[in-house]
């Protein structure tokens, strides 16, 4: 018999982007850009990508790490507002089990040395999956890959 759990934790992270608000929102809202930031692990494998980034819209990664599991995150966007916030619903699975269910949200405000991004996701791991900070890691290493795909000077969308 299988013991369902459920163990909740927020993350909260912000950077400052030395970038324009709008250069900021835009890798995350256009699909060729966000691919090029989009992952933790430069060694797993891609195998489908998708976003379609509007209220209601969807987005699909799976990669496969380096023992050939599985990782899908499978998001719905439901609050967008140009330029100032994302707010998304995503899970995650390891080959058929899902491990989690979070709600991120994306804030973005213009400052003096650029942008200020505030990256908040109230996450619930599920079924006794032990995390041990990975999704923190994780987490601050896309946000690290955002900030540094952000403040080039040339890039495909800016």
């Amino acid at each position: 018999m299988k013991t369902h759990s459920a163990s909740h934790t927020t993350l909260t992270i912000e950077r400052t982007l030395r970038a324009p608000l709008a250069r900021a929102f835009r890798a995350w809202a256009n699909p060729e850009a966000k691919r090029q930031w989009f992952a933790c692990h430069d060694e797993w494998v891609p195998l489908d990508y998708s976003l379609d980034f509007r209220i209601g819209g969807t987005e699909q990664n799976r990669v496969a790490d380096s023992s050939g599991i599985v990782h899908a995150y499978s998001a719905i966007y439901l609050d967008i507002v140009q330029d100032a916030r994302i707010i998304y619903a995503y899970d995650m699975k390891l080959d058929d089990a899902t491990i989690s269910a979070s709600l991120a949200t994306v804030a973005f405000e213009t400052t003096s040395a650029g942008t200020k991004m505030t990256f908040t996701e109230q996450v619930v791991f599920l079924d006794g999956y032990a995390d041990n900070g990975s999704r923190l890691q994780g987490t601050e290493i896309l946000l690290d890959r955002v900030q540094a795909f952000v403040e080039r000077e040339t890039s495909i969308v800016h």
